[in-house]
């Protein structure tokens, strides 16, 4: 019961904050941040007890919820989720830590939300059976809607219902791709949404599920409800208002793990339940042969150009993203070792790098409360420990060596130029305009002149560091020691490039 006890003592920590006076936000601050604090404990265990010789799913549970539909309440972790699910459980109470001062209105109904939607995250790792994978899926929308449209920006309505909108058209496409993959999984009485089950008939010759022209339709409505999310062009532009008008700790969520939502659905489901269908966009004739490498290539280009021209330094960390997780797209497309190593890898660091530049950027919010990049210079002399975290995390994002974003930025390409070689190429554009966006930055904002309305600025404090240690030791360990993560999904990428029917030998 250790994973369900995970996903559900921030439900359990929630209703305690709603039993709670509003007026003791103090308490109802130190609780939250007690009911975040469990299922990191509870994550690392799993991680440290996690059998990293074995493809198959372990802490498992299965019971059953709906009998008459043969919905269960199946739950269980292979590889890549408990990575995921560890990212997760950290950044709970890094974003609580980060909302500590921040936010002044509501504090019971935010911590309350935020705690609804941990749940939600935790448990869409997890689930094994496809309905439950869905109502976590749904569950992280609610509480996000009034995370940002309660305690955003000045747009922050505009920003919630885009957001609310463009993910709730993907899943009502889910929806109807689910509902049909249970129709076809068996006669009345035998049907299932357990997602081992289904991937299993999947690939049984001759079973419904296993038509082809089936699987590239059901692929097509289960891949528009992830590349919401991812996002990927040109489903993307809810992205950049949700991150400028969300709070700083709702931001790091947004980049950290809902981003990551997508792409693993993409893994989970997409890939291994649908290998026609993956095989049409990838393998294809004419256009569709290299669809999916094709939208990872303009993610990359199109989201670094776009970084590059933005003035606003939220909103650039934003379009970065989009171009990061382009790396993502296009190590899946290559279906081989390397490539997909490469892309969860990416995942997992993405989450965290993305997660250290969206907290820098509200320490300085905080301080000066504007984000124009040009409207700085020279903090280097004011702020030098902020300066230094912040070419750390700069460094990592832009891909050097030795550090966590180069490692899967440069695997994922390895794997896509056995199979993409143009793509692959082009898209290295990305990391040339990657560096020029983030260095320009850095000379803007922290060299020379101290600009003379800043010269009181205050130092990156303690509560603020605290939240940054964690995800800068990770960016070091990482890009020196990156087996170990890989290590922990290296079998399951064989069992699921096996079910591709396309294992290659890592390059």
């Amino acid at each position: 019961m250790l994973l369900s006890l995970m996903i559900f003592v921030p439900l359990l920590g929630m209703i305690v904050v709603l039993l709670l006076p509003r007026e003791s936000e103090e308490l109802i601050k130190r609780v939250t941040l007690l009911f975040t604090l469990i299922p990191l404990v509870l994550a690392v265990v799993l991680f440290i007890s996690y059998d990293r010789s074995t493809a198959g799913t372990q802490y498992f549970v299965s019971v059953p919820w709906i009998e008459t539909f043969n919905i269960n309440y199946h739950i269980g972790i292979d590889g890549l989720s408990v990575t995921l699910i560890l990212l997760t459980a950290l950044l709970g109470p890094i974003c609580v830590l980060a909302s500590w001062r921040n936010i002044e209105k509501g504090i019971k109904a935010y911590m309350a939300l935020f705690l609804l939607l941990e749940t939600g995250m935790l448990g869409f790792f997890a689930a094994l059976d496809l309905f439950l994978f869905f109502v976590f899926f749904e569950l992280t929308l609610l509480p996000m809607y009034f995370l940002i449209g309660v305690w955003g920006g000045p747009r922050r309505e505009y920003a919630a219902i885009k957001f609310f909108l463009y993910t709730l058209f993907g899943s009502v496409l889910m929806l109807v791709a689910m509902i049909a993959v249970y129709l076809n999984s068996g006669v009345p009485g035998e049907r299932t949404f357990d997602i081992p089950t289904l991937i299993t008939l999947a690939g049984t010759e001759g079973h419904a599920l296993a038509d082809p022209g089936f699987q590239i339709w059901v692929f097509l409505g289960f891949f528009i409800g992830f590349a919401v999310k991812v996002p990927i062009f040109p489903f993307h532009t809810w992205l950049p208002d949700a991150h400028v008008e969300a709070p700083t700790a709702i931001s790091v969520i947004l980049a950290g793990v809902l981003l990551k939502m997508g792409t693993y659905g993409l893994v989970r489901i997409n890939m291994a339940m649908f290998p026609e269908g993956i095989d049409f966009f990838t393998n294809g004739v004419g256009f569709w042969g290299n669809s999916l490498a094709l939208l990872g290539f303009i993610n990359i280009v199109y989201g670094s150009f776009c970084a590059l021209a933005q003035t606003d330094f939220k909103k650039l960390v934003a379009y970065s993203s989009i171009g990061h997780m382009g790396f993502v797209i296009l190590g899946l497309a290559a279906r081989n070792e390397t490539g997909v190593t490469g892309a969860i890898l990416q995942m997992f660091n993405h989450g965290v790098i993305s997660a250290m530049l969206f907290l820098l950027v509200g320490v300085l919010y905080d301080r000066a409360h504007h984000r124009e990049i040009n409207g700085f210079g020279g903090l280097g002399n004011r702020m030098p420990i902020y300066t230094g975290i912040t070419t750390l995390a700069f460094m990592a994002s832009l891909g050097l060596p030795g550090l966590s974003g180069f490692v899967g930025e440069a695997l994922s390409l390895l794997g896509a130029f056995a199979k993409f070689q143009v793509l692959t190429i082009l898209s290295t554009i990305g990391i040339v305009v990657g560096a020029a966006y983030f260095l320009w930055t850095l000379q803007r904002v922290f060299l020379g002149q101290l600009n003379p309305k800043y010269e009181d600025l205050p130092e990156i404090n303690g509560r603020e560091i605290l939240t940054l240690v964690p995800l800068g030791v990770l960016t070091i360990v990482l890009g020196i020691w990156p087996h170990f993560a890989i290590e922990m999904f290296s079998e399951s990428v064989t069992k699921l490039t096996e079910i591709m029917g396309t294992l290659q030998a890592s390059l």
